[in-house]
């Protein structure tokens, strides 16, 4: 399987109570299916995967399968801290139909998490147990736990160990691990703030928070930067590094959220214990989303 493109890492929306909006998500993955996205990540960060519980991420899944268009790659983020968990929720998702699974590192137990003997036998293990491909999610910031680049280039030779997603990280490492890892080995960028350098340095696609509320301009760059158009491609990067850092590093979800309002979508509030962002930022993130909407 080929993961080329830019995929949306999608929000959960929720209702004033705290509950899945079922028709919030037909609405938004039916507007996603316009835009040539190359698919959707769904569970992840930007979908607050940690705040549901594994039926509600089973319940998000099912019903994104069931509204995403056609062609599009489906991937289930499936990380928590143990193999069986990670293993049962790969096989739920490949019963929906499912392309790929992603997992990030586990870090609670970050001071055993560290070494690459305890990071390869988390991700063999959960390759060996899933019936779809294995992705790897490197976010060091996220969890406090770098995955070395020798690390990944020994889990590429695990068969069902598709590819890595990289956030956070430098974009020369992107080349890196195409240099160190077994032919068909694919890496993305979870950074739409370096996605340019990223695409520069090999990466075959992204995985994007951003994507999910303003996919247009993320598809841009992608498409300026397929077609060498380098002028058009670094306009857009310019364009959308500060959006996509407000919505990412500063005011995270719950900015994103907002930005999906801004735009068409239906974002609507986090889930406890993050709250809304305030009037202040509310205002920053409209005033940087300006010319961005659900067709741009």
């Amino acid at each position: 399987m080929k993961l080329s493109g830019i995929f949306a890492s999608i929000t959960t929306p929720f209702d004033h109570n705290g509950d899945i909006y079922r028709t919030k998500i037909e609405h938004n993955v039916c507007r996603w299916n316009v835009p040539s996205l190359a698919g959707y990540v769904v569970g992840s960060s930007a979908g607050e995967g940690v705040l549901l519980s594994h039926d509600e991420k089973i319940a998000v899944w099912e019903l994104t399968a069931k509204y995403a268009g056609a062609g599009r790659t489906l991937i289930a983020d499936v990380t928590v801290e143990g193999v069986r968990e990670a293993a049962e929720l790969a096989r739920h998702a490949g019963r929906l139909g499912y392309h790929a699974v992603i997992a990030g590192v586990p870090n609670h137990y970050r001071n055993l998490m560290y070494g690459p003997d305890s990071q390869m036998l988390f991700y063999r293990a959960l390759a060996d147990r899933s019936p779809v491909p294995v992705l790897i999610a490197n976010t060091p910031l996220t969890t406090g736990v770098d995955i070395l680049g020798d690390t990944v280039a020994t889990l590429s030779q695990h068969p069902n160990i598709l590819g890595s997603v990289e956030t956070g990280t430098s974009t020369v490492r992107i080349r890196q691990l195409l240099e160190w890892s077994r032919s068909g080995f694919q890496v993305l960028t979870g950074s739409a703030v370096s996605l340019l350098d990223a695409l520069k340095n090999g990466a075959h696609g992204a995985c994007l928070g951003f994507a999910a509320a303003a996919p247009y301009a993320a598809i841009a760059v992608w498409e300026a930067f397929r077609t060498r158009e380098e002028e058009a491609a670094a306009d857009w990067q310019e364009r959308i590094s500060q959006p996509s850092l407000l919505v990412t590093d500063i005011y995270g979800v719950s900015g994103l959220k907002h930005a999906l309002d801004l735009n068409g979508y239906y974002g609507g509030p986090p889930r406890l214990p993050l709250a809304p962002v305030t009037p202040d930022a509310r205002e920053e993130i409209a005033k940087a989303f300006e010319g961005f909407s659900g067709k741009t």
